[in-house]
């Protein structure tokens, strides 16, 4: 796993979820003072069990930290967070690095990057793939928007948390990279669940299939993470379809703006949004195969 090789931090962590537990913990590893604030105290419990230290607010998390990270559903939770007259700029210290490695659009990202600088508070967006699993075995892929000495500032903490950590242009890209990145994954799973039902209903043995498949070009990441995933039908959330739509959304505005037009992209968005409206939102994005199921007339 990933160490810090160079002088502890002390980071305030905000946002202990599914992915922000074990990225906080994996700082702790490093040999970093984290201090965690969510919602919820268990979660916060789990990472003082870790060896980090608890916050009851905000305040107290920012107060005491020379980096603040932010882990969060979307674009409304970092707005009110970061922004919000209690929230992290109102008490984050002159010269404070705030990394937002939530997935949220482009334009919030920049936004936050300005109000940041108004109070001297230095931004980076930094979010992250590679799901729960590649947050708790510290592999995530890190793309990072923002300005090149303070990407250079928190790389040692980047290095704690994943293994590609690359800087991709100024405030926002990260976020605009992150969209694309969601844009191949749900297309792939959307492609990986429809070959699923294509091959039971051929009366492939499908175990051997994906097997094979996953030897050739047909292979990926995708793959490889998600066919245990469809072959039990255990689609116990690691990221869930509610987010991935919110990131679909994201990726469909952000082309409308611009003037890239994505077919597979909208289509690819639909069928996240149908999942969605049939109640598996709270599922792992791998339960696309529910939907193609549905569409094929087979019992979900």
């Amino acid at each position: 796993m990933a160490t810090s090789a160079v002088q502890p931090r002390t980071i305030a962590f905000i946002g202990l979820g599914i992915m922000g537990s074990p990225m906080a913990a994996n700082l702790v590893r490093a040999g970093h003072t984290v201090i965690g604030y969510n919602r919820s105290r268990p979660a916060v419990d789990r990472l003082v069990e870790a060896g980090g230290q608890a916050a009851d607010s905000i305040a107290a998390a920012v107060g005491a930290a020379d980096v603040a990270i932010t882990m969060l559903p979307a674009d409304a939770e970092v707005t009110k967070v970061v922004l919000a007259p209690d929230g992290v700029l109102a008490h984050a210290r002159t010269g404070t690095l705030l990394i937002d490695m939530s997935s949220i659009g482009p334009r919030t990202a920049v936004a936050v990057a300005e109000a940041g600088r108004t109070k001297g508070v230095r931004v980076l967006d930094a979010p992250v793939s590679g799901g729960e699993a590649g947050a708790v075995d510290a592999v995530l892929s890190i793309m990072v928007g923002g300005e090149a000495e303070d990407f250079a500032a928190a790389e040692p903490l980047f290095r704690a948390l994943g293994t590609t950590v690359v800087r991709v242009g100024p405030h926002g890209a990260g976020q605009t990279v992150k969209a694309a990145n969601q844009l191949i994954v749900a297309a792939n799973i959307q492609a990986l669940a429809e070959a699923v039902v294509f091959l039971e209903k051929s009366g492939a043995d499908l175990p051997s299939a994906l097997e094979v498949l996953a030897g050739g070009l047909a292979g990926s990441t995708v793959l490889t993470r998600k066919k245990d995933a469809m072959l039990n039908h255990d689609f116990k959330p690691g990221f869930r379809i509610d987010l991935h739509h919110k990131d679909m959304t994201i990726v469909t505005d952000a082309a409308r703006t611009i003037g890239a037009v994505l077919p597979l992209g909208a289509l690819t968005a639909q069928l996240m949004a149908s999942a969605r409206a049939n109640g598996d939102g709270g599922l792992d994005h791998s339960a696309l195969l529910r939907g193609v199921e549905r569409l094929s007339g087979e019992d979900v």
